[in-house]
C-alpha cells in the first residue's frame, strides 16, 4: 500500500520484479544452505531410531525451495511486475530512517549490553520520531526492566549485559 505523500511522479527506486528476483534468489541460496547442513546432519529414516537430526530442515528447505524457484520463474517471465513500484527515493529514506539506528541498536548491544541498549534505542526513537519528550525516558527504562524481568527472571534466558549491567550486580 502506497502512503498518501508518494505520487506517482516520484523517481522508482527499485520494480516489484526486481525484488521478486533478488528474494527468490536469496531464499534459494538459503535453502542450499539447509540442504547442505541437512545432509550433514543426516536427512533420512534411521531404522530403529527414526529420523535423523537434518530430516524436517531438509523437507522444509524443499518446500522452500521449490517455492523460491516458482516465484523465480514468474519474476523473469512476468514483464508486468517492471513497471509496478516495489519503493520510492522518499520511502526508501524513511526505511532507512528505522534501519540505520536499529543497526546502530545491534551493534551496541555487544558493548552496552541488551537492556542499557534497548532503553536508550526506545527512548530516542520516541523523542525523534514521536516527540514524546517527558515520556520517552520512563517508557525506554521500563521496557527494559520489563525485558530483564521477562527473559533473566522469568524465562530463565541470560541476554547480553554489558558493563552498566555488571556495574549494578546483574
Amino acid at each position: 500500500m502506497r502512503e498518501q505523500d508518494d505520487t506517482p511522479d516520484e523517481p522508482k527506486l527499485v520494480s516489484n520484479r526486481a525484488m521478486d528476483i533478488v528474494v527468490a534468489i536469496i531464499f534459494l541460496v538459503l535453502s542450499g544452505v539447509v540442504f547442505y547442513d541437512s545432509a550433514r546432519l543426516g536427512f533420512r529414516w534411521q531404522e530403529g531410531v527414526g529420523p535423523g537430526g537434518g530430516y524436517f530442515p531438509f523437507y522444509v528447505a524443499l518446500i522452500m525451495a521449490g517455492a523460491s524457484l516458482i516465484n523465480l520463474v514468474r519474476a523473469i517471465i512476468d514483464k508486468r511486475g517492471s513497471a509496478e513500484i516495489f519503493v520510492t527515493r522518499p520511502a526508501f529514506g524513511k526505511v532507512l530512517a528505522v534501519l540505520l539506528p536499529l543497526i546502530v541498536f545491534v551493534v551496541a548491544i555487544a558493548f552496552a549490553g541488551m537492556y542499557v541498549s534497548a532503553a536508550i534505542f526506545i527512548a530516542l526513537f520516541m523523542i525523534f520520531f514521536g516527540s514524546y519528550f517527558f515520556r520517552a525516558l520512563p517508557v525506554g527504562v521500563g521496557v527494559a526492566v520489563a525485558l530483564f524481568f521477562l527473559f533473566e527472571k522469568w524465562l530463565l534466558v541470560p541476554l547480553p549485559k554489558g558493563p552498566i549491567e555488571a556495574w549494578f550486580g546483574f
